[in-house]
């Protein structure tokens, strides 16, 4: 079973328009409540693929009681942290003919230290009871800043596998505490860690470096252009498959949801991660967020190529065996 983990929901209302004008009236076609936060979305992803799961978050006021309704009228299995500050919100304008979204958000919320000590002993309750750990988003504030880095260190003490996908200012220490496996946006590692990957020879670099810290797999992602991962000190460079994008929103977590499905089930590395890949491009061609099926990553699976750089392993199981 698989827990993702997330500090900072958002609970989404979609508004639909054929056209907007920019400074006059526009009334929508159509409104949707949707539940948001990456941990969140990982998790609807990977109900799409029939992988057992819990999504822990905070959930606070009446935008909370609204997005744990959604929570279960989605069938999304979850635990709540109650917050007395109220869950952040987004109103999203989404423009259908010409493929266009713009997002308003409110500030995040305001959690105090006395909710984050109650998440994390709720964090380590539930963890026994999960194989894999998906600690995913951002983080509202300074004292959440010290639940993923807490929460990793939760798996490697009850030996369980623990996927990072975060950014921000509590990234690097999150990323010292050694997770399993780390997925992250080019830009977003950039500016979180004030470092450059323009170049394939850093991208290396760094994979290398978050080997030497324990991290045994690493996922560089930049949108529609080519990724890049390593298994262990063995490097390989990903070529998406080309799709007609409409809304690239949740392409990351579609991909989290991929690996954390090969994981799951023991697949091989290569395997899995086109999956992944698959996933996230088949997620950018649609409005819906983390709401793929097997078969939209199946008709563009044989697009995608996972290519060793560098030294070549030498294979002969390549079952995942961390």
């Amino acid at each position: 079973m698989v827990l993702t983990v997330t500090l900072n929901p958002l609970l989404e209302k979609r508004l639909y328009f054929k056209k907007v004008s920019v400074g006059k009236e526009n009334r929508s076609l159509k409104m949707i409540y949707t539940a948001g936060g990456k941990g969140i979305n990982v998790s609807r992803q990977l109900n799409k693929l029939g992988i057992q799961n819990l999504a822990l978050t905070f959930l606070g006021g009446s935008n909370g009681k609204k997005l744990r309704s959604i929570l279960e009228t989605e069938n999304i299995n979850h635990a709540i942290v109650s917050a007395k500050s109220e869950t952040r919100f987004a109103t999203l304008a989404i423009e259908e003919e010409a493929h266009r979204l713009t997002t308003f958000f409110s500030p995040n919320s305001e959690i105090t230290q006395n909710e984050v000590n109650n998440f994390i002993q709720k964090l380590e309750k539930i963890i026994r009871n999960n194989s894999i750990i998906v600690f995913s988003g951002s983080s509202p504030n300074k004292f959440t800043d010290q639940i993923f880095p807490t929460g990793i260190e939760l798996a490697r003490k009850y030996d369980k596998f623990c996927i990072l996908d975060t950014y921000g200012n509590h990234l690097k220490n999150c990323l010292e505490k050694g997770p399993d496996v780390f997925h992250g946006n080019i830009s977003e590692i950039e500016n979180s860690l004030s470092i450059s990957l323009s170049e394939v020879k850093l991208k290396e670099e760094f994979m290398d470096y978050l080997y030497s810290i324990g991290v045994k797999l690493s996922f560089i992602t930049n949108g529609k252009n080519s990724g890049y991962a390593a298994k262990f000190n063995f490097h390989y460079k990903i070529t998406n498959a080309v799709v007609k994008e409409i809304d690239a929103t949740g392409s990351g977590d579609a991909f989290v949801a991929g690996i954390a499905y090969g994981l799951e089930k023991a697949l091989v590395f290569e395997d899995f991660t086109k999956l992944a890949s698959a996933l996230g491009a088949a997620n950018a061609a649609k409005w819906e967020v983390c709401n793929s099926t097997f078969e939209d990553a199946r008709k563009i699976l044989d697009k995608i190529k996972v290519s060793p750089i560098g030294k070549k392993m030498k294979l002969i199981d390549d079952s995942p065996t961390i």
